[in-house]
């Protein structure tokens, strides 16, 4: 299956699940907590009121070696926009892409969503666990802060 396929099919357009494709073209549902939905919308919240550039946005959809993986939370540069505007799936991962951990995810399953993202084009990772601890990191290394929004806290509290 491919990502135009799901995006088609009906069955699946209205189930409260986010889904992702593994490497074979098999989908992967992950259901949301309210929790997670609530960092979502904050972490977004927060960069669109500090980089007024660009775009921030939930759920993306991102081509990467291991097929279609949805970050929860991306910020775009107009000018990447441009680049994929008019696809379905992302070729190319916005400039930072960040995941919030829940507490059916692995941390290996972060990290490889990690490396999936930087080899897909992010330049930045962000990753809030389940208590609103933002963790940030550069292709090669955790960092301080992001440059992007240098001033983003390093934890969101509900």
């Amino acid at each position: 299956m491919n990502w135009q396929e799901v995006c088609a099919d009906k069955a699946l357009q209205d189930i409260p699940y986010k889904i992702e494709l593994n490497r074979w073209g098999q989908i992967v549902m992950s259901p949301a907590k309210n929790k997670h939905s609530i960092y979502q919308g904050l972490i977004q919240t927060i960069i669109q009121s500090m980089v007024k550039q660009g775009l921030t946005y939930p759920e993306c959809p991102i081509q990467t070696e291991d097929n279609v993986k949805v970050a929860d939370v991306v910020w775009i540069s107009r000018k990447r926009y441009q680049q994929i505007k008019n696809d379905d799936v992302c070729s190319i991962a916005p400039e930072i892409c960040i995941e919030i951990k829940s507490s059916s995810n692995t941390l290996e399953e972060m990290n490889l969503k990690k490396e999936l993202y930087f080899k897909a084009g992010a330049e930045k990772f962000w990753l809030c666990n389940e208590n609103g601890e933002v963790s940030f990191y550069s292709k090669d290394t955790q960092i301080n802060h992001s440059a992007i929004v240098p001033n983003f806290p390093n934890s969101v509290q509900i």
